[in-house]
């Protein structure tokens, strides 16, 4: 029982994290949007969550030593550096600048939703744990 809760809440946990992190990437794309040679990028964010569920490091990330029973065994960063991709414009830019802004706008708001409702569903997991516990 509390493997299958652990799973659940963890679920939903590294689910925010990657969505973070994806929110991150495309707040740079916006703010670049006029600098000369920018190259919009973007995570796979199944691949990504995927990666954080299985716990593995991002790549070129080192998992941290722990040498006593104390030491927390967390990670650098999470395994969504990997899956990080350039874009591909949908049109040329003069300047050699892939952002369109307005595809970036589009995706952070969509992202913003899905944080929001990862957000909300984890919230009511625990408010329904605490329901139970408290009869």
């Amino acid at each position: 029982m509390l493997t299958r809760l652990d799973e659940t809440l963890n679920f939903h946990a590294q689910a925010l994290r990657v969505r973070e992190q994806r929110q991150q990437v495309l707040a740079s794309n916006i703010a670049n949007a006029d600098t000369p040679n920018y190259k919009a990028r973007d995570l796979d964010f199944k691949a990504a969550l995927e990666g954080a569920l299985k716990g593995t490091p991002a790549a070129g990330g080192t998992r941290l030593a722990t040498t006593a029973p104390g030491h927390l065994s967390g990670s650098p960063a999470l395994a969504a550096d990997a899956q990080l991709q350039y874009r591909t414009p949908a049109q040329g830019n003069v300047d050699g600048n892939t952002v369109d802004v307005d595809a970036e706008r589009a995706a952070f708001a969509e992202n913003t939703v899905h944080y929001e409702f990862n957000l909300t569903r984890l919230s009511m997991q625990i408010k329904g744990l605490l329901a139970a516990i408290q009869g």
